[in-house]
């Protein structure tokens, strides 16, 4: 790689570092040290095909990859961890938020792998159906509907748990 390529990735990898380790925390459900060895394994990917794609969309690359590496990760397990995100030390947040954000990550954690990752990438990624489909190597119909099914599961279990309405 080129001086001018390497510069390039550094600044991509500090710019955009942070946004695939919450990506791949949230999609993989999976604890921090687990996250950062997808968003690794991701970035590596990124390092090695630099130069053909950084001038495209190198971070839609790099959150396939790791979305991918995520459900790839999720099918060869065979037991499920109980994990604990951890919530962030700079904000407050009052204690009913708090407990709906704890059942929301609790209920997310839940869906399959698929499913998890259509909702984390449509509602707390952002991305639209069709970002999310060609993320996800499907069609908008199954986003759609994926996207549907996750957030009835979780309005149902969070519903009966904790008496909310979400």
């Amino acid at each position: 790689m080129t001086e001018e390529e390497e510069t390039a990735f550094e600044e991509f990898l500090a710019a955009r570092s942070t946004a695939l380790l919450r990506t791949a925390t949230l999609v993989c459900g999976a604890s921090a040290h687990d996250a950062e060895d997808l968003v690794q394994g991701a970035l590596e990917r990124v390092y090695r095909h630099w130069p053909r794609i950084r001038h495209d969309n190198p971070e839609a690359y790099a959150r396939r990859t790791v979305v991918n590496a995520a459900i790839s990760r999720s099918r060869r397990r065979k037991v499920i961890k109980e994990i604990t995100f951890a919530r962030p030390p700079d904000r407050e947040a009052p204690a009913a938020d708090l407990d709906l954000r704890d059942a929301l990550l609790t209920e997310l954690r839940r869906l399959p792998a698929r499913m998890r990752a259509v909702v984390v990438l449509r509602y707390w990624e952002d991305q639209s159906e069709a970002e999310t489909a060609a993320m996800l190597g499907c069609s908008v119909g199954t986003v759609k509907s994926q996207a549907a099914r996750g957030l009835a599961r979780m309005r149902a279990r969070i519903g009966a748990v904790k008496g909310i309405t979400v």
